[in-house]
């Protein structure tokens, strides 16, 4: 009855996760697709990416997800039944700019005494629904003590004022502890075992982005690429955006609703093109089996990355268009480990019984 009851408690959490995100997919989808065209024609030199050009169609390809804290506090508010306002302005102080220059430097202000640890919130997705589940409880609690004359202004402004303040003092920073503690434990399983190391990442790299915790591993990676010229972190990451692609693509194939093909068909190359988000929250993660697929293959398809010994040369997010990136020792393993975390996702994903 135990073992039920958690269950049903994990089977909602998912739920509620996927309807916040159900609403934005296809807009996911469509920023994914153009930040791919994006690096295709940057990498072709039709475009300079130090252009003016370049400049306009970036912030329209990178937008909704810079901006994402916003819309997730929009949606989650509607899920939730907070004041959909007041969320985005709480998501607002998260991006606020002359905070977000001095957070995302990694520095520690302080609030009257309080520390605020530097945390990077652009992107971000625990966060701000978190949040936005406090909202609800603390404008629940306010609407009841509250009288009605003050009511209308007193509500969010102690709700922004409460709210704004857990999220910079414990939700930000309670995820951004978690995720360097992973990469901690990356490093020293890198050195142990690359092999290791590779199914580290290829499995648990599209559970990590459900709560952010990848972000820590990015930072690591540009610091590598900065110091040494050269990174691992990036490599093994790769089969597992190829993953997700391949068992979104049996998704697919399974499917016999039009509408939702198309959704399968948009988050798959987005998938391709190293945008993994539309697949994960728009497929795989609300119909619970194909992730399943997604971090077997990856592990899979990382450990066969780990064993290449492939190395990024400069900052990119694996994805079909950036193989040129990996181009040196072990690129032909490397290659072939992505498509295997794509054929193995994809085959386990068409074995499993997957819910229309």
């Amino acid at each position: 009855m135990e073992e039920k009851k958690k269950k049903s408690v994990a089977a909602v959490l998912i739920d509620g996760v996927a309807g916040i995100f159900l609403p934005i997919v296809n807009l996911m989808s469509a920023a994914g697709i153009l930040k791919g065209a994006l690096v295709i024609l940057a990498a072709s030199d039709l475009i300079q990416a130090d252009s003016e050009t370049y400049l306009v169609l970036n912030a329209m390809a990178d937008s909704l997800f810079y901006f994402l804290p916003m819309l997730l506090a929009f949606t989650a508010a509607g899920k939730f039944g907070a004041n959909q306002f007041t969320a985005v302005v709480i998501a607002g102080i998260l991006l606020y700019p002359s905070l977000t220059t001095v957070l995302e430097q990694g520095n520690t202000i302080h609030f009257l005494g309080l520390p605020l640890r530097g945390v990077t919130y652009h992107s971000s997705v625990i966060p701000i629904i978190l949040a936005v589940g406090l909202l609800h409880f603390v404008e629940e609690f306010l609407n009841k003590v509250i009288p009605e004359m003050i009511k209308g202004f007193v509500v969010p402004l102690i709700s922004v004022l409460l709210v704004g303040l857990a999220t910079l003092a414990l939700f930000g920073p309670m995820g951004a502890v978690t995720g360097d503690v992973l990469a901690v434990g990356y490093e020293k399983v890198y050195g142990l075992s690359p092999v290791a190391a590779g199914i580290f990442l290829g499995a648990f790299t599209p559970p990590m982005v459900i709560f952010g915790f990848q972000w820590s591993f990015i930072l690591i990676a540009m610091n590598n690429i900065m110091i040494n010229g050269s990174d691992t972190v990036l490599a093994l990451m790769g089969p597992a955006a190829f993953s997700q692609a391949g068992a979104v693509f049996a998704v697919l194939l399974k499917s016999k609703d039009r509408a939702f093909q198309s959704i399968c068909g948009s988050a798959m190359l987005s998938a391709l093109f190293g945008i993994t988000e539309p697949a994960l929250f728009g497929v795989s993660l609300p119909r619970k089996k194909p992730m399943a697929g997604v971090c077997i293959g990856g592990g899979i398809g990382g450990a066969l990355a780990g064993l290449s010994g492939a190395q990024a040369m400069s900052f990119a997010f694996p994805s079909l268009v950036t193989f040129p990136v990996f181009y040196g020792d072990g690129f032909g393993m490397y290659v072939l480990s992505c498509l295997v975390a794509f054929a193995a996702s994809f085959l386990i994903t068409m074995i499993l019984k997957v819910e229309e």
